[in-house]
C-alpha cells in the first residue's frame, strides 16, 4: 500500500509540474504555430506522469538502511483516495444524466454525446440559425467526432476522477476543453473553407444552458473570455502546413518523459543471489558480493 500511495503521489507531482509548463507556453505556441499545435501540448502532462512509473535508475554502492513505514497511514490514505474517486465518478455520472435529460427535452445543444457511438444533439427551435449557420454548427460537431474528441474527453474525465485531489488537473481540464474547441474551429475553417464571418455569427447565436457535459463535446461559450478568444482566433490568418510545430511538440514530449524519469530517486542495487547451492545434506543460499581489489605491495 505504501508503494501505491508513493506512486500516486509521484505521478501527480510530475503531471502538476508539466501542467504549469503547458499553461505557461500554450498562448505563445497558439499564436506562433496555431491552435491545433497548442492543443497537442496537453499530451505532455500525462506522459510525464506515466514516466514516473517506469523502472528507476539503479544506485551503486551499499543499500541504504530500511526506513520505517506506517502501513496504517498508507491504508488510510489509499482508502480516502478510493472513496474520493468513487464520489467523483458518481458526480460526473449525475451531470451526464442531467445533460441527457435536457437533451431529450430539446433544451440544450449543440453537442456531441456518447463515447463508443457519438451522436449529434441540436437544440429544438433552431430557427434562429440560417441554413449556412446550421451547416456550420453540424460541421463543427462532426469535426469533433472525426478527431476523436469525445473519447479524449472521456479519458480526461477518468483522469479527473483518479486525480480528484489535484486542483491543477481540474484547472487543466478547463483549458484542455477550450484548446480543443479552438483546434476544432481552426480545422473546420481550414478543411471546409467556410466564411469566418458566418462562423463567428454561429458562435454568437449558440445558446448555452450552463449544464456540464463530462462525456462528449460541445461548443464552449461559458463567460465572455472563451467566446471572445474563439472569435479573435478566427480573425487570424490560417497558417500554412508546417512540420515545425509538431516537431517541437514531439521534442517537448520526449524531454518531459526523460526529465520525469530522471527525477526519480535511484533504487539500491540488489545483491545477486544463487539459490539453493547444495553442500552436504543442507541446501544453502549464497550472496555474491563484489569486493574492491586489494593493492599488493
Amino acid at each position: 500500500m505504501t508503494e501505491v500511495v508513493a506512486a500516486l503521489a509521484g505521478v501527480n507531482l510530475a503531471a502538476a509540474v508539466a501542467i504549469l509548463l503547458v499553461l505557461a507556453i500554450r498562448p505563445a505556441v497558439r499564436r506562433t504555430f496555431g491552435p491545433e499545435v497548442a492543443y497537442r501540448l496537453w499530451a505532455i502532462p500525462p506522459a510525464a506522469g506515466l514516466a514516473t512509473l517506469l523502472p528507476a535508475r539503479v544506485a551503486e554502492g551499499p543499500p541504504p538502511a530500511p526506513e520505517a513505514s506506517e502501513p496504517g497511514l498508507a491504508a488510510a490514505l489509499l482508502a480516502l483516495w478510493l472513496a474520493g474517486a468513487i464520489l467523483a465518478v458518481l458526480w460526473l455520472a449525475l451531470l451526464q444524466v442531467r445533460f441527457l435529460r435536457l437533451a431529450r427535452a430539446g433544451r440544450t445543444g449543440p453537442a456531441v454525446i456518447g463515447v463508443i457511438a457519438p451522436r449529434l444533439v441540436m437544440p429544438c427551435g433552431d430557427g434562429a440559425y440560417s441554413d449556412e449557420e446550421r451547416a456550420l454548427v453540424r460541421a463543427h460537431e462532426r469535426e469533433h467526432i472525426a478527431r476523436g474528441d469525445p473519447r479524449a474527453n472521456a479519458l480526461l474525465a477518468a483522469v479527473q476522477c483518479l486525480c480528484w485531489f489535484n486542483p491543477l488537473v481540474h484547472l487543466a481540464a478547463r483549458f484542455i476543453r477550450l484548446d480543443q474547441e479552438l483546434a476544432c474551429d481552426a480545422a473546420v475553417i481550414r478543411r471546409r473553407g467556410v466564411a469566418k464571418a458566418a462562423y463567428a455569427r454561429a458562435l454568437l447565436k449558440v445558446q448555452m444552458s450552463g449544464v456540464s457535459l463530462p462525456l462528449g463535446a460541445r461548443w464552449l461559450a461559458h463567460g465572455a473570455h472563451p467566446l471572445e478568444l474563439r472569435i479573435a482566433s478566427l480573425a487570424r490568418s490560417p497558417r500554412s502546413d508546417t512540420m515545425v510545430g509538431p516537431i517541437l511538440v514531439t521534442a517537448a514530449l520526449a524531454a518531459s518523459v526523460v526529465a520525469a524519469w530522471a527525477c526519480q530517486p535511484p533504487v539500491p542495487e540488489r545483491p545477486s543471489l544463487v539459490p539453493q547451492i547444495v553442500g552436504g545434506d543442507r541446501p544453502m543460499s549464497v550472496a555474491i558480493i563484489r569486493m574492491a581489489p586489494v593493492a599488493r605491495p
